[in-house]
């Protein structure tokens, strides 16, 4: 059996550190965030659960214990280890580009489904990433360079870790600006950090995105 090169699920997400695996939030049904610190908007408050369809690109992973889609980084061993989002309804019967080694069943897919903050629930087949044409994300910046200085970029990144728990996927500086990658977000978590640290600094990415 071939040893697949596994990189990172999120696409844009390139400088992620294999140390940032994560799962979803604990309150990712919205309300407050566990030890959120008194007076910060960043990390109080966390956006409710998709009202429709999300739809999230990673690796698919079952160690005997059930399939979990992993939105963040991958480690890079063989058979690859990572945690990520229970998803309900899978089954890799006669799934194509699964792979396994010992108790390890693995794939990268794009997976669609409810997502009540806590599980990922299939409404829709699996698709092979390898065959996924996903639809071109607009830029949230627009081209524009961001304001974020070093003291942003180490605030942000020294703190949203805490502040967002299993929801955090990584950060990193580009272009002026930080990007902050997370598990789901329907804005909530982008305005808090533009009232925390300001407009022009932070931008949110959300790794499930909402169907149609």
């Amino acid at each position: 059996m071939k040893h697949p090169r596994l990189a990172l699920a999120l696409p844009l997400a390139t400088a992620l550190l294999l140390t940032s695996c994560a799962t979803p939030a604990s309150a990712g049904a919205g309300g407050t965030a566990p030890d959120a610190p008194a007076g910060a908007s960043f990390g109080s408050t966390l956006p409710g659960a998709p009202a429709g369809d999300v739809i999230g690109q990673g690796t698919v992973i079952d160690t005997g214990s059930g399939a979990e889609l992993c939105l963040g980084a991958v480690a890079e061993s063989y058979p690859p280890q990572c945690s990520g989002i229970p998803i309900a309804g899978w089954s890799w019967d006669g799934l194509d580009g699964a792979e396994s080694a010992g108790d390890t069943t693995w794939g990268s897919y794009a997976v669609q489904g409810g997502y009540d903050g806590k599980t990922l629930t299939l409404t829709q087949p699996p698709i092979l990433l390898a065959l996924y044409d996903p639809m071109l994300r607009e830029d949230p910046t627009d081209g524009r360079a961001g304001k974020a200085t070093d003291d942003d970029v180490d605030a942000v990144q020294d703190t949203a870790p805490d502040l967002l728990g299993e929801a955090y996927l990584g950060s990193y500086p580009e272009g002026g600006w930080v990007w902050l990658d997370v598990v789901w977000d329907d804005g909530t978590l982008q305005q808090a950090a533009d009232d925390d640290f300001g407009t022009g600094v932070v931008v949110v990415r959300s790794a499930l995105t909402e169907v149609g």
